[in-house]
């Protein structure tokens, strides 16, 4: 019978029936119980609850034939959990079999029983597990290293495992000949290391000599398994790092993938304990290759790859320094894979290679994908903040791309012109005028908040600056907060450098922001906006006009210690996520860089350990807290200091009440309109003239 046949729902009670029927004497070699068997678990594959056929099925271990065994073990194990009453039944013929002169049988017998963690099925395995790992027949002792994991897992096996002092003699199959035993178990210790609170591998120098003299005759699996224990190694010494190093690196050559990256792991953990920089450049030499023919896989194996290239390059650039043309991305990539690509050619791209990289992303902002050109072109504006020599060249691309007039992209580019402004403080104004003229365009609110930065920050040299803010205060109540918060600063910004011009705007948006807002950022900040600008002008100028830091992209950089922590994850899910994995899975267990003597003085002063970063870590000098002008105190004749209350927001301050109506108390904006702003009046406030163009402090000349 074909096997796809046998995938046809069928009633258990017809099943047991046909099974019951195979035990003809006249049936040789067993056919009609295989075929019957075979039924029960294509059942049992597509969701049929093949359960109440438990008895019948345990009588069928009694049959020695390897393939029925097969499909009875697969059954068992699984619906032995559901049936526990009934497993006891099964435990004879389980250890009938774990004593079979067929290694096959006595191995699937151990593996099958440490697959159903119930207290009679743990109690009954116990001697043929001791048994099992002292084996003659290789096959039997792996698959009994792996029991002891497995059994691990299960908090009745946990007790029985460190009861029965199995770990110890997992600990002692570390130097059996076989290299296929040694994988295994090595992979059962590193499991129930992970999994154990007081359980923890540690390697000596010779346990891991003998390990990697094991690696070339272990299958690839093997070999992760090997090359992820030595990381439990502490080299003493710099010589025993460099020397387990170049032992390792011949496996930079393995047509494995995953084989190469954890080789990667390996050699990026022990360079952390070497302080020959001649060697330390010749492994990263050997490490470039491998890393590039990654980029040959598929595209999910790609990403993978890339993923880790981007954390292994802000640890180690000089890896792949001089390789940013591989990252280009191809017609056909997935957007997935295009995105981690721009990110690894911006942290590559230096000022030798700059003018290709921008060419490079100039043709990226052509495409047709919108989420790929928005990130080409952020990448522009990242290159100017990054490389000085740079920035007039990204300024031109930026304004070469403005004049496609694609909306996206002109929001985009005036997105990253704002940082750039930020970086190159008074250099590049003179393209505001441009930026003005795509003001039709905006429709995002980080576009809309970026022009309106723009505008307010350099109110005095847009001459019509006060009628663009109205323009954009007219759909004030329908922005989304981050438009609302912007539209608000600079407004005051406006009003601080033309005051004139926004005697009328700024109350109105005041109001806007105080009393018709819900949210409470944005009234938080416009009553402390008001209260300065009444109380304290000279203040509100000195705190409004402030100068900003210059940004830079060190606030892209990851620290180093928290790299070396990723970097220890390399070829897991938290190298993927660029995150530990004991922050997205419950059971995982952090892993950090252990400290030694060994050392190096660099991954030193960055070092993480369980409790936070070691107490040599922080080199920084401390950086005072800017100064803030106090807040004035009032005190008028009818308050004394017993029963003085303190300020409302709304409250107007008292030497500015007299002379004023109760209508002019109860307007807290009112009094914006009374300030003094003629000849420089207004407590240091400018007039409220327009430089003209050309004159030498205008940079639109």
């Amino acid at each position: 019978m074909a096997d796809a046949k046998l995938f046809t729902r069928g009633k258990a009670q017809e099943l047991r029936d046909e099974l019951r029927g195979a035990n003809d004497k006249r049936d040789k070699g067993f056919l009609r119980r295989k075929t019957a068997l075979k039924k029960i678990v294509a059942n049992m594959t597509m969701g049929n609850d093949m359960s109440p056929l438990f008895p019948d099925i345990v009588q069928c271990m009694q049959i020695q034939v390897l393939d029925i065994k097969k499909m009875v073990y697969l059954y068992l194990v699984n619906y032995g959990r559901l049936r526990p009453e009934e497993v006891n039944g099964a435990i004879g013929g389980f250890l009938s079999d774990c004593a079979d002169r067929n290694p096959l049988i006595r191995g699937l017998a151990i593996r099958t029983m440490s697959s159903i963690p119930l207290p009679p099925v743990v109690q009954a395995l116990i001697d043929p597990l001791r048994h099992a790992l002292q084996d003659q027949d290789p096959y039997v002792r792996k698959t009994a290293a792996i029991a002891v994991a497995k059994l691990y897992a299960s908090e009745p096996g946990r007790r029985v495992i460190e009861r029965e002092g199995f770990v110890g003699m997992l600990r002692d199959l570390l130097a059996d000949h076989n290299p296929t035993v040694v994988a295994n178990c090595v992979a059962a210790l590193v499991e129930i290391s992970d999994r154990g609170d007081d359980i923890v591998l540690k390697l000596n120098g010779n346990v891991a000599g003998k390990l990697v003299a094991a690696l070339g005759e272990c299958s690839e699996w093997g070999q992760i398994y090997i090359l992820d224990s030595l990381l439990s190694f502490v080299p003493k010494t710099t010589l025993e790092a460099e020397q387990l190093a170049e032992r390792i690196s011949v496996r930079l050559q393995h047509a494995n993938s995953a084989v190469v990256l954890t080789t990667i792991k390996v050699i990026l953990y022990l360079m952390n304990y070497m302080e020959d920089d001649v060697l330390m450049r010749v492994l990263e030499r050997k490490m470039g290759p491998p890393l590039v023919t990654l980029l040959s896989s598929g595209p999910e194996v790609q990403y993978v790859g890339l993923r880790n290239i981007l954390l292994i390059i802000q640890r180690r650039p000089a890896i792949l320094q001089n390789e940013v043309k591989v990252f280009f991305c191809k017609y056909n990539d997935p957007i997935y894979v295009k995105l981690a690509k721009l990110e690894i050619m911006y942290r590559l791209t230096r000022e030798e290679n700059v003018s290709e990289v921008l060419a490079e992303l100039k043709e990226y902002a052509s495409e047709v994908d919108v989420d790929f050109v928005r990130k080409a072109v952020r990448s522009i504006g990242r290159l100017a903040i990054k490389i000085n020599a740079a920035s007039d060249q990204c300024i031109t691309t930026l304004l070469n791309l403005m004049q496609t007039k694609i909306s996206y992209v002109v929001q985009e580019a005036i997105v990253v012109i704002k940082d750039i402004f930020r970086r190159y403080p008074n250099q590049y104004e003179s393209i505001i005028a441009t930026l003005c003229e795509n003001l039709d365009v905006l429709d995002e609110p980080e576009a809309k908040a970026a022009m309106i930065w723009i505008v307010g920050q350099y109110a005095d040299r847009i001459e019509n600056s006060d009628e663009l803010l109205e323009d954009f205060a007219f759909t004030f109540k329908e922005e989304p907060a981050e438009v609302q918060l912007a539209l608000l600063t600079a407004v005051v910004k406006l009003f601080i450098r033309r005051p004139t011009a926004a005697q009328e705007l700024l109350p109105k948006v005041l109001k806007l922001a105080t009393e018709e807002a819900e949210n409470p950022d944005l009234r938080d900040r416009g009553f402390m906006y008001w209260r300065l600008l009444t109380s304290n002008p000279t203040a509100a100028r000195e705190i409004v006009l402030s100068e900003k830091p210059v940004i830079s992209t060190e606030t892209d950089r990851m620290d180093k210690g928290m790299l070396d922590q990723l970097l220890l994850q390399t070829g897991t899910l938290g190298s993927i996520y660029h995150k530990n994995p004991n922050t997205f899975i419950r059971t995982a267990k952090a892993r950090y860089m252990p400290d030694s003597p060994a050392l190096n003085a660099s991954s030193r002063r960055h070092l993480i350990t369980p409790a936070g970063f070691a107490s040599s870590v922080s080199t920084r000098p401390a950086v005072s807290a800017p100064s803030v002008p106090s807040r004035p105190t009032i005190s008028t004749p009818a308050a004394t200091s017993a029963n003085q209350q303190p300020l409302s927001p709304l409250t107007p301050v008292a030497e500015d009440l007299e002379g004023h109506s109760a209508s002019d108390i109860n307007d807290p904006y009112g009094q914006l309109g009374d300030l003094e702003f003629v000849n420089g009046g207004g407590a240091g406030y400018q007039t409220d003239i327009p430089r003209p163009r050309g004159a030498e402090e205008d940079l639109l000349f």
